[in-house]
């Protein structure tokens, strides 16, 4: 057996030990803490599936003597107080080990790659449902009121990437947003690649204890479990969204002028978006309305509303000094060479000009 040949089959040895033991620590804590048979027996078919594919040829490659990260811990494990973030770091490690099963699988054992994907997608699923089965249905309201930067995606490139570095920079609040004839690299994004990639999107959110949203598509939503909906003025009315998603989930409105956030108010609308503060080409051949309508919502909404359109690091004081406690963007964090940092920076400018209303 040549010498790469040996590595990769102690890597999937690792990798599998790795997952199966993060399994272990979710399906424990369904069993004690939640007392969630369901969750249970998710938890324990996804390791079981692992450990029919742990082969005896993989074990046999270990050499932990020569490990060089053997034993080896980090200081984030230190602060882990609570057990959403044990739930959430092990999820995590559970999905990364399975993303390296998949990639290096295909060299030496195709099969196991292909269990890995699919194993990969439920952990998805079951850490959403553990993390919400310790929730309370108020705790998304609450979340809301708390979150002053909202980031609307748009179909780019490594999207999961860039969504997981905004949420490290610090956003809390995430819509996940693909139109019909979405393209990404010059292919045409369809219904499969959109539950696939809010999946993913979904799990990441779950971790970091942020709110996530899908644009449009009620179906969607539900599919993924999310926390609720964003509508514009031509979709489904909220009366009937709210039929559908049921009383517990978020509903957002975009709004234009005061009488459709007064509208939004009188359906039941949990937030809206006031904008677009400038043209965007986010939504191309959209008349902006200005600060003017900021200062409006400013005045008049009793619900939370984020200005929205393109807005950015260069123009945000202006748009919180018409009275905007929080915005939403797209391109100022999809767009940036650093996603965190410009999340970080906006975060910052909002905090600071808090501060400064606070203080006079």
């Amino acid at each position: 057996m040549s010498l790469d040949s040996t590595a990769t089959l102690r890597l999937l040895d690792a990798n599998l030990d790795r997952a199966r033991e993060g399994l272990r620590v979710l399906e424990d804590w369904a069993r004690f803490a939640l007392d969630r048979a369901d969750l249970v027996a998710r938890s324990k078919d996804l390791r079981q599936r692992l450990g029919r594919i742990h082969e005896d040829r993989f074990k046999l490659a270990r050499h932990t003597a020569t490990d060089p990260g053997a034993g080896l811990g980090h200081p984030a494990q230190q602060e882990r107080q609570q057990p959403a973030a044990v739930l959430a770091a092990n999820a995590g490690r559970v999905q990364e080990a399975l993303r390296v099963l998949e990639e290096f699988g295909r060299i030496e054992a195709p099969q196991l790659a292909q269990e890995a994907a699919a194993v990969r997608y439920a952990v998805y699923d079951l850490e959403v449902d553990l993390l919400r089965a310790g929730s309370t249905p108020q705790q998304r309201r609450q979340q809301l009121l708390a979150c002053r930067l909202y980031l609307v995606t748009s179909p780019v490139p490594d999207l999961e990437a860039v969504v997981a570095a905004a949420l490290e920079g610090g956003v809390r609040l995430v819509q996940y947003r693909c139109k019909e004839g979405s393209q990404v690299r010059g292919g045409r994004i369809d219904d499969q690649q959109r539950w696939l990639e809010a999946r993913a999107l979904r799990a990441l959110c779950a971790r970091h204890g942020a709110l996530f949203l899908i644009n449009d598509r009620i179906d969607l939503a539900l599919a993924v479990d999310a926390d609720g909906v964003h509508l514009g003025q031509g979709d489904l009315p909220p009366a009937i969204a709210r039929r559908l998603l049921g009383p517990d989930r978020l509903i957002g409105r975009s709004t234009h002028q005061l009488e459709q956030l007064c509208q939004a108010v009188m359906d039941g609308c949990d937030y809206v978006g006031v904008g677009p503060v400038q043209a965007t080409p986010t939504k191309p051949g959209r008349t902006p309305v200005g600060l003017a309508y900021v200062q409006q919502a400013a005045a008049e909404s009793p619900i939370p509303f984020f200005a929205i359109g393109g807005i950015d690091a260069t123009n945000l004081a202006a748009v919180r000094a018409a009275g905007a406690e929080r915005v939403a963007v797209v391109r100022a964090i999809t767009e940036a060479p650093d996603p965190a940092a410009a999340a970080r920076t906006l975060l910052a400018q909002l905090e600071a000009e808090a501060g400064m209303e606070i203080r006079r």
